[in-house]
């Protein structure tokens, strides 16, 4: 998957003229993208649409204008998206509750070996993950996974995490965007 180029991001004035309707086609990439796994796991596959998106606002947020700092927020950025041949992904675990997303973030703490991509052909893809998200004794709420592909097909999410144990196949909208997205 290709990443953003620096040419891709506007200045912020200019962004801001065009938010709506650049929003509005992020918003439709990122619901094609998102998958609800249990009551409280959201994965949403970036792509460069919806990276391009996550710079723009932090530019528009912050008001960048150097050089360098737009660099940087493209570089994070495009971290998400991986390397080539792998799916990037934001995991949202969300637990309204601070006492309990505080005592379940604790006692989720293994979760990044027991998520995997399912493939065509009945093979799957471990996620790897971000080690400066979590701690010794907990996970951060927001996740960024990779998912090396070595060339197969993502059809669904498995969790075997006891607890959140469950397999989300893919709707045929989102495999197909995720085909498309690795196809470049």
């Amino acid at each position: 998957m290709r990443s953003v180029a620096r040419e891709e991001i506007l200045d912020f004035v200019t962004y801001g003229e065009r938010r709506e309707a650049l929003r509005a086609s992020a918003m439709k990439a990122k619901d094609l993208r998102r998958v609800h796994v249990g009551e409280h796991l959201t994965f949403l596959f970036e792509n460069p649409e919806t990276v391009r998106y996550q710079v723009l606002e932090m530019v528009r947020a912050e008001q960048l204008v150097r050089e360098a700092d737009i660099r940087h927020e493209l570089e994070t950025y495009n971290a998400l998206l991986g390397e080539e041949g792998d799916l990037g992904c934001t995991l949202l675990i969300e637990i309204d509750d601070p006492a309990e997303r505080t005592r379940l973030l604790r006692a989720w703490r293994d979760l990044p070996g027991h998520v995997l991509l399912l493939l065509a052909g009945g093979r799957t893809a471990p996620a790897r993950w971000d080690e400066a998200q979590m701690d010794e004794d907990r996970l951060s709420s927001v996740q960024f996974l990779r998912f090396p592909l070595n060339g197969g097909e993502p059809v669904g999410i498995q969790i075997t995490f006891p607890g959140l144990a469950a397999e989300v196949p893919f709707s045929r909208e989102t495999a197909r965007a995720l085909k498309e997205d690795l196809e470049g």
